[in-house]
């Protein structure tokens, strides 16, 4: 009798286990985490929020993508010029914060587009400046290694040498204190970015309607890593097709992301 009241007993135990494993998402392809690699300045792509929390656009994307999954999701702010050794070191797992794909073709393994998205000048409302001839011989501020310093420095080069110079930070929250206090006379930044820090400063600034660049959003990989690109694609792709990842665009409206994603349109 003992032996099958512990017979039963461990029928039970077992039951219940599965019973709760079938509530929760297994870990897929032998992964148990995912390290995301982001610029915690990069509103609303990725940034702390009042509670001193990391949140933004692309790391609710990857939590959806860990939690459907079954990974633990991991966000690691880093600093944007070393994201190369962060990712060749293995410290992070991808680079998934507003990261532009063109131009860099060939340096990363890629997920499909998510987001398209424009270089743009803020200025000063009162500064008297309305198109990028107006920047000549002023100073404008760009953010290191970023799409717009990029732009800058090719496409747009011929621009960039009529500034009178050409001020490079390490996160774009520094270079509006600066455009604030009126060291420096333009932002060069994404237009998504450019949206929120415009409405968590007021009505002060504006957008010109002369882009400089175009460009798109997608994840990340190190150069050959196909096995991981494949399976974040393919969440992705799901979370488009059942209306997820639109839900989560919507809740960054107010800074036109539900304009720019092409991802499920």
């Amino acid at each position: 009798m003992r032996k099958r009241i512990a017979v039963i007993m461990c029928m039970a135990a077992l039951a219940v286990g599965t019973l709760a494993a079938c509530g929760k998402a297994q870990p897929t392809g032998g992964r148990e985490t995912l390290t995301v690699g982001f610029d915690a300045e990069f509103p609303p792509y990725g940034y702390m929020d009042e509670n001193g929390e990391y949140t933004g656009f692309d790391l609710e994307l990857a939590q959806e993508v860990c939690e459907r999954n079954g990974w633990e999701f991991v966000a690691k702010p880093i600093n944007w010029d070393a994201k190369d050794m962060e990712l060749s070191s293995g410290a992070i797992d991808c680079i998934w914060n507003g990261f532009t794909m063109q131009g860099r073709e060939e340096e990363y393994t890629w997920s499909v587009p998510y987001v398209d998205n424009s270089q743009v000048f803020v200025v000063p409302a009162d500064a008297g400046i309305s198109s990028q001839a107006d920047l000549a011989g002023k100073i404008v501020g760009v953010q290191k290694d970023s799409s717009a310093l990029a732009a800058l420095e090719t496409d747009a080069a011929m621009l960039a040498i009529t500034f009178q110079d050409l001020y490079q930070y390490d996160d774009y929250n520094v270079a509006f204190m600066d455009l604030e206090q009126g060291a420096i006379n333009a932002v060069a930044i994404d237009i998504g970015v450019a949206n929120y820090q415009i409405s968590s400063r007021g009505d002060g600034f504006i957008i010109l309607e002369d882009h400089l660049a175009s460009e798109q959003y997608a994840v990340g990989f190190n150069l050959g890593n196909e096995e991981l690109r494949d399976q974040v694609q393919k969440t992705l792709l799901e979370m488009a097709d059942d209306g997820t990842f639109m839900e989560i665009a919507e809740k960054y409206s107010d800074y036109g992301l539900t304009e720019s994603v092409c991802l499920g349109k």
